[in-house]
């Protein structure tokens, strides 16, 4: 299977990171806002997109735009993220032409979910917390912590 993980630099990188070992038997590209290197990661692939949120409408969209064209050309089964905004939109555009998507809210979000994280409970298929008190019966659920 061709699975797309993608999550902004920083925290979220670093919690997507931890789960690679879990799509070892997949062909895996990544796509984050920040340079890594691909033979650090393993990857068959690593795309960069715009760091973007919503006080940053031209750069959300120049990430919209991008990031659907990288879904349309990688036409991943699985799309994962940990955040923040270019997770989203590439779970928004992989549900779209029709991946199955995973979101996990970063561990850093302990009092309520994030902005991206609330949205993408009506968009991805599954969506998850680290935080078990966050869970919400059918539409975000507890599953441990990466960290």
């Amino acid at each position: 299977m061709r699975v797309l993980a993608v999550a902004s630099g920083g925290g979220h990188w670093e919690q997507l990171l931890l789960l690679r070992d879990a799509f070892s038997r997949h062909e895996i590209h990544f796509a984050t806002t920040s340079k890594v290197s691909k033979h650090e990661i393993g990857a068959i692939s690593v795309q960069i997109l715009p760091d973007c949120n919503l006080r940053q409408p031209l750069r959300t969209l120049e990430c919209a735009v991008r990031s659907a064209f990288l879904i349309a050309r990688l036409r991943p089964q699985i799309v994962i993220s940990t955040g923040a905004a270019p997770g989203l939109l590439c779970i928004f555009w992989g549900r779209v032409m029709g991946a199955r998507t995973l979101w996990i809210d970063s561990i850093a979000n302990a009092d309520r979910l994030s902005l991206s994280g609330r949205l993408a409970m009506r968009i991805a298929h599954r969506c998850l917390t680290q935080w078990e008190h966050l869970a919400r019966e059918r539409t975000v659920h507890y599953a441990g912590a990466l960290l």
